[in-house]
């Protein structure tokens, strides 16, 4: 069975591009617009890995990985954020609140493949 895997971003082009690529590698994605409508497919539906940005209306990434670390079935959930910020600072935070990875975009459809696959065994 394929690993599902949820993409958190409000820009559309990025949404698509990353599901393409996850996708061609055989993976099962969902996505959602933003940090609030993640969280509530998160509450009907199990994903073995999320990747989301961090700026977005009604809520932002890190605030999506506090929430969901909350949740028992996504203590363990890889959650990385893929975003434009690159600051330490933001950084920092996105670990406190319990990110397993941080991408700056543009990606690299190679660099997400190798972590999905390093993350999802």
């Amino acid at each position: 069975m394929s690993k599902k895997i949820l993409i958190v971003d409000d820009s559309m082009s990025i949404r698509q591009m990353v599901e393409v690529t996850l996708k061609g590698a055989g993976y099962n994605v969902d996505t959602a617009e933003d940090g609030q409508a993640a969280l509530d497919k998160c509450q009907t539906t199990r994903y073995d890995f999320v990747l989301t940005d961090q700026n977005m209306p009604r809520m932002d990434g890190i605030t999506l990985i506090k929430s969901l670390r909350g949740m028992m079935s996504y203590r363990t959930v890889p959650i990385v954020v893929l975003t434009t910020e690159a600051g330490d600072s933001l950084k920092s935070q996105g670990k406190a609140a319990g990110a397993t990875g941080w991408m700056v975009k543009p990606f690299d459809p190679s660099k997400l493949l190798a972590i999905a696959k390093k993350l999802l065994g």
